[in-house]
């Protein structure tokens, strides 16, 4: 029989620590002076009682290594149980939120997706739009620990090729894991001071430069206010760009750097990529925007390299309403989030060595076409892909396709559109934030939709944060008989 206590136990540290993190909104609060503080008292006391609870009545079954099965579990399971205690301070709080509501902010805040189903940003007490901030804080540095250490080790969608690339797990899941996430933490903790040092000295309040500083190196989005980044056009926007960027690189390439090793930061043809694709469709966006920005060539590369940074990232961050922007654009926005940033990032999506993958095998299978006896073997990083990798990949894709289909046909079924079923799907299993169209577009929120979509979304971001194959493996009747 599956033992569940090295589960629980590992869970109900993190939920009593989620607990704890909602102290700081509790004095934020408390400082504002305006009575709102008791909703993180309460909220802080049971999410920390149960968490610890569950934690001691598993204590008994922890061990140094987890299973396969175990850390499926595990993985999966924090992605569902965090969101439900992080949902309580929007149901207690100001926005006297339903279940329903609460529990899809708080699953598109620690999934980083950055959807939002409140309006009135602007009016509500800063300390449930600081916890916004914290949710998705936690969640990003939570996906790169997954993504470096669970996703290789459970030879997930093609990550298995980053098993050894500087940290070796060794089986030893959990203990290697608080090894590297310490590394890891620095950096992310370091990257989120720059962010919000650069945001005071660009004008904007302490608050505001917490908060977004918060859900930009997180790639999560949301914003204190109503208008997102619009509220901040200008020079700001540039600022925020390079930190997107920065947060969309790999982790483990920083690690490696602040050990004195520089190249395999510029060497990383991911990087090279990422950064090549972000620039390449910013300066063709902003040419065809001179159309709409005649006498301000700046603003129109300003405003394209700060939204595609911010889809393509998942970051969701919004300036203008780029609906505006013509057919060719508002497409080419639904595509570039689907590629997504790079592996052991706290960005979404696809992720771009996938496409590296994918690419280098149809050029092989291409080339065998041209020349049937000769030899060629699809290579990443100059070295030859292993067919276990391929399948993985190969399965992902399919995998992604397939569920974005049904995840569009069930938002359609409830009555929504196609452009909102579609781009809803999208945005929800690539955790990037808007959507398109006039009711969940840059320019629009989730509020008006039905309880069934709200639902469907938040399963999907909860499905694609986890990178799809890890939730539904364990649904299958076969990973219980294991």
């Amino acid at each position: 029989m599956l033992d569940m206590r090295p589960v629980g136990y590992v869970i109900g540290l993190l939920v009593a620590a989620l607990g704890l993190t909602m102290i700081p909104p509790l004095v934020v609060d408390l400082a504002e002076g305006l009575g709102h503080w008791p909703v993180f008292a309460e909220s802080a006391i049971l999410t920390f009682l149960t968490g610890s609870l569950v934690a001691l009545a598993c204590r008994n079954g922890a061990r140094e290594g987890l299973s396969l099965q175990q850390t499926f579990i595990l993985t999966s399971g924090v992605w569902l149980v965090l969101p439900l205690f992080g949902a309580f301070p929007f149901m207690l709080g100001a926005t006297e939120a339903r279940f329903v509501d609460a529990f899809f902010e708080a699953m598109s805040g620690m999934t980083t997706t950055g959807s939002t189903v409140f309006v009135g940003l602007d009016t509500l007490p800063k300390g449930l739009l600081l916890w916004r901030g914290i949710l998705q804080w936690l969640g990003g540095i939570g996906i790169i620990v997954v993504a470096m250490v669970f996703l290789p080790e459970l030879r997930v969608g093609g990550m298995q090729i980053f098993k050894s690339e500087a940290f070796e797990t060794m089986g030893k899941i959990l203990p290697r894991a608080s090894a590297i996430a310490s590394q890891i933490s620095i950096i992310y903790v370091g990257l989120t001071i720059a962010c919000m040092f650069t945001y005071l000295v660009m004008g904007m309040s302490a608050f505001d430069a917490t908060v977004h500083a918060l859900t930009t190196i997180s790639t999560g989005g949301f914003s204190t206010r109503d208008a997102s980044f619009g509220a901040f056009a200008g020079s700001m926007e540039y600022a925020a760009s390079v930190y997107m960027i920065l947060a969309a690189l790999p982790f483990v390439r920083f690690v490696q750097l602040i050990n004195g090793s520089a190249q395999p930061l510029w060497r990383d043809t991911q990087v090279r990529w990422f950064i090549g694709i972000i620039m390449g469709l910013s300066v063709g966006t902003a040419l065809i925007l001179t159309n709409i920005f005649p006498n301000h060539p700046e603003q129109a590369f300003r405003e394209a390299l700060f939204n595609i940074s911010s889809i393509m990232t998942g970051t969701g961050y919004a300036s203008v309403d780029y609906m505006g922007w013509g057919n060719l654009l508002i497409s080419m926005f639904f595509f570039i989030g689907l590629i997504g940033g790079c592996a052991g990032s706290t960005a979404c999506s696809v992720k771009i060595f996938r496409y590296q993958i994918l690419f280098s095998s149809i050029r092989a299978q291409i080339r065998k076409t041209q020349m049937p006896h000769g030899v060629f073997i699809p290579r990443f990083e100059g070295a030859p892909i292993t067919e276990d990798v391929m399948d993985s990949v190969i399965a992902f894709f399919g995998f992604f396709v397939l569920t974005l289909g049904l995840v569009a046909v069930a938002l359609s079924l409830t009555g929504l559109d196609f452009i909102t079923s579609v781009s809803g799907a999208a945005t929800a299993i690539a955790n990037i934030g808007p959507g398109l169209g006039d009711q969940i577009g840059p320019a629009g929120n989730f509020a008006s939709l039905n309880d069934a979509a709200k639902w469907i979304l938040a399963a999907a971001m909860f499905v694609g944060r986890l990178e799809l194959l890890v939730v539904f493996a364990v649904f299958t009747v076969g990973f219980w008989r294991a």
